[in-house]
C-alpha cells in the first residue's frame, strides 16, 4: 500500500485516492476488445500543482502513469499495462475563459464536448469536433480525435491552438498561444496534439471555436450497394458543395438499429448528410444534391431542417455502435478505422466487404466518408483463438489495403495497443525519430508505457536510422 500512502500525502483528499476494486476496475478497460489490466492506484487531481507533484514523484520511483479521461478508447490506450497510476482528470472540468470576440476557449482537460458545447451557446457558438461519444476534450486531443463535421472543419489538431502540459518530470510547459497561426519554431502543439498520453499530461487546453451557422438542413439517402453510396459520397464532394457532414452505413448497420430501436428503417446503404450556412446557400445546395444523386443510383432521399427532426432523421447513424454492441451480448467491439484518398474510397469499401464475406465474419462498414475514413466493426470472442486468429487476419488485409492505396492504418482512432504493428509498417522509416523523441521527454518510460510502440526500454541515446 506504499503507493497508496505515497500519492494521500500528496493530494491530502482519501476521497481523490482509491484503490476500491470497482475503481480500479473502472479504470483497466476502455469499450474495446483489448484485455483489461488493473492499476495499483487512482488518483483524481485538482490542479496542474497536483499533476505536476503526482508526476514528479512517479518518474522518481518509476512508476507508471496512465491518463484518463471518460474511458470511450477504442484502442486500448487507457489501459494501465504495467499496473501503476490512473490519473483522472473527471474533477479538472472547468471551462476556465471564453474569448468570444476571439473565437477562443481554454478548458481543462476533463471538460466533456457536451458540457463546453453547451456552455458555449448563449455566445452563438460550438465546437465542431464531434467523435460521437461524449469525449472529453483531453481524450480527444491525446487522440487527434475527428468524427462527422471533419469534413468541414477538420480533426482535433485543426482545432487546438495552445496547450498547457506537465512532463514526466513533473515540469510544466506552454505550447502554442491565443493566435491562429504562428512560425515561430517547431510546431510542438501538433506534436502533443495525438500522443496518446505518451510524451506529457495535459492540464489546459486552448481551442478554436465556430459560429453556429444560420440554416441547417440534413439529409438521409439510400443506395443499392455500398459501392453506389461510396461513389455517390465521392461525386457530391467534387462538386464543391459545403457539406457539414457525409456519413455512410451499411445495410448490416440498419438492420442491428432496427433491432436495437424497434425502428423499420429501410435496411439499405445509406448516406447521411448536413448542409450549413446562409439559408440560400443551403437551399441551393439541396437542389444540387439531388440533381446530383438521381443520376447516382439513389433510392430513397428524405430531408429535414427543424432540429428534432433532424436529429431523427440521424438516429441510425448515431445508434450504430450502441446497436452492434447490443446486438452481440458478451462479445468484445472491435473496430478499424483505416482512412484512404477519396479516390480509393469505393474501391477500398467494395475490398472490405469482399475480404469480410470471404471469411465468414460478422462485421459492419460504417465511417467518416467525407474524409475517407470508413470502419469495419467486429465482435468478438476473445476466447475463441481460431476465431480472433481470422478477425487479425480480416483486421490486417483491410490496413495493408489501405496503406497500399496510400492511406493510413488509423484515421482517428489512434495507435494504442491494436495499430502498434501496422504503425512500423506505415512509418518504419521514422519509427526511431519517434521513439527519440519519446525517450528525450520521457526518460524512465512512465507515461502511457507500451502505447504505440513495445513496451521495451527507451534509454539508449538517440539515434536517427
Amino acid at each position: 500500500m506504499w503507493l497508496y500512502d505515497e500519492l494521500l500525502r500528496i493530494v491530502g483528499d482519501a476521497e481523490r485516492v482509491s484503490v476500491n476494486g470497482a475503481v480500479l476496475e473502472q479504470h483497466s478497460k476502455g469499450i474495446s476488445y483489448h484485455s483489461p489490466r488493473m492499476p495499483d492506484v487512482v488518483v483524481f487531481p485538482v490542479s496542474k500543482e497536483e499533476v505536476s507533484r503526482i508526476m514528479r514523484f512517479a518518474n522518481e520511483n518509476k512508476v507508471a502513469v496512465v491518463p484518463f479521461g471518460a474511458g470511450s478508447s477504442l484502442e486500448g490506450h487507457i489501459i494501465p499495462l504495467n499496473g501503476g497510476i490512473s490519473l483522472d482528470f473527471t474533477l479538472m472540468n472547468e471551462i476556465i475563459s471564453v474569448r468570444p470576440d476571439d473565437f477562443i476557449v481554454t478548458v481543462q482537460p476533463g471538460v466533456t464536448r457536451n458540457q463546453l458545447n453547451q456552455a458555449l451557446k448563449k455566445y452563438g457558438l460550438f465546437f465542431p469536433v464531434d467523435p460521437g461519444a461524449d469525449a472529453t476534450i483531453g481524450g480527444m486531443t491525446a487522440t487527434n480525435a475527428s468524427g462527422t463535421n471533419t469534413v468541414k472543419y477538420g480533426v482535433m489538431r485543426d482545432q487546438v491552438l495552445g496547450l498547457e502540459l506537465v512532463l514526466a518530470d513533473g515540469s510544466s510547459i506552454r505550447t502554442g498561444g491565443y493566435s491562429y497561426k504562428s512560425s515561430a519554431g517547431y510546431n510542438l502543439t501538433g506534436l502533443f496534439v495525438g500522443s496518446e498520453g505518451t510524451l506529457g499530461v495535459f492540464t489546459e487546453i486552448i481551442l478554436k471555436l465556430q459560429g453556429i451557422p444560420e440554416t441547417t438542413i440534413d439529409i438521409k439517402a439510400t443506395f443499392p450497394s455500398i459501392e453506389a453510396a461510396g461513389i455517390a459520397a465521392t461525386v457530391l464532394l467534387k462538386a464543391g458543395l459545403p457539406i457539414g457532414k457525409i456519413e455512410l452505413v451499411d445495410q448490416k448497420t440498419i438492420q442491428a438499429v432496427n433491432a436495437f430501436k424497434n425502428t423499420s428503417y429501410r435496411e439499405e446503404p445509406t448516406l447521411f448528410m448536413e448542409f450549413s450556412g446562409s439559408e440560400p446557400e443551403v437551399t441551393n445546395s439541396l437542389e444540387i444534391v439531388q440533381e446530383i444523386i438521381k443520376d447516382e443510383q439513389c433510392v430513397t432521399f428524405e430531408f429535414e431542417n427543424d432540429s428534432i427532426k433532424r436529429a431523427q432523421l440521424w438516429e441510425a447513424r448515431h445508434q450504430a455502435a450502441l446497436a452492434i454492441i447490443a446486438a452481440n451480448p458478451g462479445k468484445g467491439h472491435m473496430v478499424t478505422d483505416v482512412c484512404v484518398p477519396l479516390s480509393e474510397l469505393s474501391d477500398a469499401l467494395q475490398y472490405t466487404r469482399k475480404i469480410v464475406d470471404q471469411y465468414g465474419i460478422d462485421a459492419v462498414i460504417f465511417g467518416h466518408v467525407g474524409d475517407g475514413n470508413y470502419h469495419a466493426v467486429f465482435s468478438v470472442d476473445t476466447q475463441d483463438e481460431e476465431h480472433m486468429k481470422q478477425v487479425e487476419e480480416v483486421h490486417t488485409q483491410i490496413v495493408q489495403y489501405a496503406l497500399s492505396k496510400g492511406g493510413t492504418c488509423t484515421g482517428e482512432h489512434g495507435i494504442g495497443l491494436g495499430k502498434k504493428k501496422f504503425l512500423q509498417e506505415e512509418h518504419g522509416d521514422t519509427l526511431s525519430i519517434m521513439k527519440g523523441i519519446k525517450t528525450m521527454v520521457d526518460p524512465n518510460n512512465i507515461l502511457n508505457p507500451g502505447k504505440i510502440f513495445d513496451n521495451v526500454p527507451l534509454s539508449a541515446p538517440f539515434e536517427l536510422k
